[in-house]
């Protein structure tokens, strides 16, 4: 029993020193918090839209501390916009715009999404503002449709700046007149337009540590970004091809090679190839034109240009046909674009290289037609005079002979007898006998 107990006893003490082992060792650690970063470099668009709104999906399912979107972009739809706004004021992830870095900016929609955010932050040298709605796709808008498309807007700024506490008399400023602000007048203004600067993405968690949010439904949330780990949500491929198809200079390089594609499809029937890619290029550029401020009447002089390359096969004009179609081709490519926005606008750098490549490429298909026309038949009954032969039967003035010609045998008479191996060429066709004489 002796020997029982201490062996007991030994079991207990060992027990009781894990026991206090255990109570001295320290937990596993809280899991450290979670923000998603993501880069918005481009015109607000449908494609960019969703990217911004698959990410803070995917920061509300992770249960994220922040979602922090670093924006430069010279504007956009403001559909797609509202869109965003809707999704960002519904999520359950608080959300920081930060307009960064140095030297670059948040105009237009991209000032709709900064003053909606849960925290707008600037970097130094950058501005925001300039928001005066702009009618894509189409002619400018008349005085009447401009100004009330103009107090829409100004309502919603006012809406979203009244709600996240920000200047609502400067935010509908930025609508009505365009007025744009630099990162310390959006700072300094009472109440400012936003909430701090700062140099970079990890300063920008340094500074949000510990302070406290208010979300647009009115609840607060105290952000913890300290020792946060970051996850970087990249664009996918699609998203990638689709926003660089939305550049105006790739939508006018689409729009010119489907017209052209589609020409000489037109031009040169069953060529197959040319139609395909013109077809695909043209949805492509449609796509992307929809987006984008288009001047209808750049269009119609593109179309017009590219006629008239196609009737100097027809008419006879010495050269003006093309010298307009060529001016034609490039005033409507320089006014294609009706932005005020540089981004949006196409580059003379870009337009030119293709202007001239067109044109080069259309003078050279029509001086090849013109060469087609001029050239005689080669087929039919037009493609046999002129054509030269060779007697393979004595003719004579009573009697058809034989002639070869092309390669084929022929009945044949002629005016005068001509014997075999009588080189002849062919005068006339009187049904299926041809007429010849001496060459």
């Amino acid at each position: 029993m002796t020997r029982a107990s201490s062996g007991l006893g030994a079991v207990l003490l060992v027990g009781l020193s894990v026991g206090a082992a255990a109570l001295q060792t320290p937990g596993p650690s809280a899991t450290a918090p979670i923000v998603y970063l993501a880069e918005v470099d481009n015109a607000i668009h449908p494609v960019s839209a969703e990217y911004m709104i698959q990410t803070m999906a995917r920061a509300d399912a992770a249960g994220a501390a922040l979602v922090v979107f670093t924006l430069r972009t010279p504007g956009g739809l403001v559909d797609s916009t509202r869109d965003i706004i809707t999704h960002m004021l519904a999520a359950k992830t608080p959300i920081a715009v930060f307009v960064g870095p140095a030297g670059g900016r948040a105009a237009s929609a991209g000032f709709m999404l900064t003053i909606a955010a849960d925290v707008a932050a600037m970097a130094p040298g950058t501005h925001i503002g300039a928001a005066h709605p702009v009618q894509p796709g189409a002619e400018p808008m008349d005085e009447t449709m401009s100004r009330k498309a103009a107090e829409d807007v100004a309502a919603y700024v006012r809406t979203l700046a009244s709600g996240r506490g920000r200047n609502v008399a400067l935010s509908e400023l930025a609508v009505n007149e365009s007025r744009a602000f630099t990162e310390q007048e959006a700072l300094s203004a009472s109440p400012p337009l936003v909430d701090l600067l700062a140099t970079d993405v990890p300063d920008l968690l340094a500074k949000l540590d510990g302070r406290v949010v208010k979300r647009f439904d009115g609840t607060e949330v105290t952000l913890a970004t300290a020792g946060a780990s970051t996850v970087t949500v990249e664009m996918t491929q699609r998203q990638r091809v689709l926003s660089a198809i939305a550049n105006p200079n790739i939508a006018f390089m689409l729009l010119s090679l489907g017209i052209l594609g589609l020409t000489i499809e037109l031009w040169s029937p069953g060529a197959i190839l040319p139609g395909i890619v013109g077809g695909v290029s043209l949805l492509l550029a449609f796509f992307a034109l929809q987006m984008l401020p288009v001047n209808y009447a750049g269009v119609l002089l593109i179309l017009l240009g590219l006629l008239l390359l196609g009737l100097e096969i027809k008419v006879t004009s010495y050269g003006m046909l093309t010298v307009g179609g060529i001016i034609s081709l490039l005033f409507g490519s320089m006014i294609l674009i009706d932005a005020p926005e540089p981004e949006l606008q196409l580059s003379p750098r870009f337009v030119l290289p293709v202007v001239v490549g067109f044109s080069v490429i259309g003078i050279v298909l029509v001086r090849l037609g013109i060469a087609a026309l001029r050239k005689g038949a080669v087929s039919g009954q037009e493609g046999m005079l002129g054509a030269a032969g060779e007697v393979l039967r004595d003719i004579s003035a009573e009697r058809a002979g034989q002639v070869r010609v092309k390669g084929e045998i022929w009945r044949a008479t002629a005016p005068e007898p001509l014997p075999v191996g009588t080189p002849v060429r062919v005068t006339g066709i009187d049904g299926l006998t041809l007429v010849v004489q001496k060459r």
